[in-house]
């Protein structure tokens, strides 16, 4: 699997960037998500956390992800969807003690043609014109607590995620991953969801 590159790419910027990371409460549990960013201001908002702190990096350097693919058995599947040819494969959705879940996964093409990733970034602005290419627009949802948890990012909006996915050739494979705010410890199982794939149930360990 081949290993992308993220504008932020390290653990120890997750809990500094929980403060700008927003878990909003669904309208209705089998909602998948699509309106959501449209209610945000009408919706009640989990408060973060931490504080931000100083980013140690340059200002809009980019940093090599060393977080998609670290120790995750790529044997392990919690769940795999298919569609347009292509299969996202979850290989692992961690808490870890910062207070933010891991998510760790693989995308293959299995068509015969490339396939475009730009869409993975969601629509939010702010996150798609610091992490074009990524898989920003993916969001985890606590259907007990009836909250949606996005991507966390740093005080400039740069994701915890893998970025700069380029075209996905045909028969490759792209690690990813994606670090979100911790729901509580309470909370075992949630919904994971890109854009372009279908919605699917997740284990959380750790």
């Amino acid at each position: 699997m081949s290993i992308r590159h993220t504008t932020t790419g390290r653990r120890a910027l997750a809990a500094a960037a929980l403060t700008a990371v927003f878990g909003l409460a669904l309208t209705g549990c089998g909602d998948d998500g699509g309106g959501d960013e449209a209610r945000q201001g009408s919706e009640k908002s989990a408060q973060p956390s931490a504080p931000a702190t100083p980013s140690t990096e340059k200002k809009g350097e980019q940093q090599p992800d060393t977080a998609a693919g670290e120790n995750v058995d790529p044997n392990v599947k919690l769940a795999e969807i298919r569609g347009d040819g292509l299969v996202l494969i979850i290989h692992q959705a961690k808490r870890d003690s910062g207070g933010f879940v891991t998510v760790q996964a693989s995308i293959k093409n299995e068509g015969t043609q490339s396939k475009n990733t730009t869409a993975w970034a969601g629509t939010e602005s702010a996150l798609l014109a610091r992490n074009p290419n990524s898989v920003a627009g993916a969001t985890l949802v606590d259907k007990v607590g009836k909250k949606r948890y996005y991507i966390l990012r740093d005080t400039e909006n740069r994701c915890l995620c893998t970025t700069g996915i380029p075209p996905l050739l045909a028969g490759k494979t792209t690690s990813v991953f994606m670090q979100f705010p911790a729901p509580p410890d309470t909370t075992t199982e949630v919904d994971f969801t890109l854009p372009t794939f279908a919605t699917t149930s997740v284990k959380i360990s750790g």
